[in-house]
């Protein structure tokens, strides 16, 4: 009797693998992002019912502070490529791990205290960028309470991306969804004076939001203390030791990725301002677009995440294609996921800036949210773009030509024409948004360009151990 012919073993397929491989990652960054935005949307949802000029206050207020966060979460994004680098090396690499955290923890404690001083004193700097005094005033009001909120939130960020180079990513998102509902009660309940508590308005804001950020940057220490995968690393461990050299190896690589990305926050921010010299309306107008898409930029941010990790960890293997297949796999899916979400706010701008305002606001801040909303649909592919191709890029450990990029497209270019537009053919918002579209679409190509060249730049050959 004939014997059956043996069953080919199925080739491989390296691209679906890494497919299945970036999104078993980046599902839970994503969505741990999304939630971590829409802890910030809910605080903007409840005082958009408070008042415009709270909305408008506590938004320039929120924008001083989203742009020296990003500029300190850069700093820390340099643990990514160098745990990720460094596990791919070695899996074992315990000790490099530990001293990369624990140089994440020094730049913390040197950098807070100056930064609780200026948003201490935050509404001199406000009036000196041209905003009425009583706007700058109530902002001032809710930073003194928000402040605090900083410290946890960052250590909650170095404590993510300890656990994600693991590829472990999980707790975060658990963890976020927990703080979602605890500052909504919190916020809801200090805001308005609920549960017996005092209705406290701007300050119970600020409060909620810092109360909620040490529940769960504490949470989410415990969890590292106590799980086995994480405990081995012992990344507590002689914390108060200042690794200069390992300090100073995170500054070089993550300065340009913190600049980077407060240049784009800060486009952003100084955009609010704009806002303010055209008016509360336009500012509460912008903060409803700008929170309409945050929360869909979360999820390329999320990709963007995903592919430094997995570049970073080919990189330190040595392996130049799995280096293409984790860049363009996070690319393609984010840049398709974006042209999905322009559809939508395109069709359904209305919609959307319904969801933050009450009954009662005037017409005007719903139609200036509208038109906003509207030209920020065109620019989602584009932002999504840039900022997964900088993820991609800083996998390769690849940060000071992106920094350059950013500063010639969000600056030069997205507030040039955005200003001349606004200001020089008085198109006001409309033409900042524009420009602000412009600038996002000129560095997205500028850094897909780059990483098309990674082979004959020798970005691919693995750093030093």
């Amino acid at each position: 009797m004939a014997t059956a012919a043996p069953i080919a073993p199925r080739a491989p397929a390296p691209w679906s693998d890494e497919l299945r491989a970036t999104l078993a990652l980046a599902w839970p960054l994503i969505l741990a992002n999304v939630t971590q935005q829409v802890i910030q949307a809910t605080d903007v949802l409840l005082l958009g019912r408070l008042g415009e000029l709270e909305l408008a206050a506590a938004t320039l207020a929120l924008n001083l502070t989203f742009t020296i966060n990003v500029l300190l979460l850069g700093l820390l994004l340099a643990c990514s490529p160098m745990m990720a680098t460094a596990l791919g090396r070695r899996f074992n690499a315990v000790r490099d791990v530990r001293r990369t955290f624990r140089a994440g923890l020094w730049l913390l404690i040197l950098t807070m205290p100056p930064y609780w001083l200026l948003l201490w004193n935050s509404a001199p700097i406000m009036r000196a960028l041209g905003q009425a005094p009583e706007l700058a005033d109530a902002g001032q009001t809710f930073l003194r309470a928000y402040m605090w909120c900083t410290a946890p939130w960052l250590v909650f960020q170095l404590l993510r991306l300890f656990v994600s180079a693991l590829e472990k990513p999980r707790i975060v998102l658990w963890l976020s969804f927990a703080g979602i509902a605890l500052n909504a009660l919190l916020s809801w309940a200090l805001i308005f004076g609920h549960l017996a508590l005092p209705a406290l308005g701007l300050i119970g804001a600020g409060i909620g939001s810092t109360l909620t950020w040490l529940v769960t940057c504490a949470a989410l220490a415990a969890v590292v203390q106590r799980q086995r995968l994480f405990r081995r690393f012992h990344v507590w461990g002689r914390w108060w030791r200042l690794d200069s050299e390992r300090t100073l190896a995170m500054v070089r690589l993550g300065a340009p990725i913190g600049i980077t990305m407060a240049l784009e926050m800060g486009v952003f921010a100084l955009a609010a301002y704009f806002m303010g010299w055209i008016g509360a309306p336009a500012v509460a107008g912008h903060a409803i677009a700008l929170q309409i898409a945050a929360l869909t930029f979360m999820v390329p941010m999320g990709l963007s995440q995903a592919a430094t990790v997995r570049v970073g960890r080919a990189l330190g293997a040595g392996d130049r294609d799995g280096i293409t297949r984790a860049g363009w796999t996070a690319w393609l899916v984010g840049v398709l996921f974006m042209a999905t979400m322009a559809i939508g706010m395109w069709i359904f701008p209305g919609e959307l800036v319904g969801l933050f305002l009450g009954p009662a606001s005037s017409a005007t801040v719903r139609d200036l949210a509208v038109t906003f909303v509207s030209v920020a649909a065109v620019f989602q592919i584009v932002d999504g773009a840039q900022v997964i191709g900088a993820g991609m890029l800083r996998g390769l450990h690849d940060t000071r030509w992106p920094l350059l990029f950013a500063l010639f497209g969000y600056w030069a270019l997205g507030l040039g024409i955005g200003s001349w537009l606004a200001f020089g053919q008085n198109w006001q918002g409309l033409g900042i948004w524009i420009g602000l579209a412009i600038g996002l679409a000129s560095v997205a190509v500028l850094m897909a360009a780059r990483w098309s060249m990674r082979e004959k730049l020798g970005l691919t050959r693995p750093p030093n151990a």
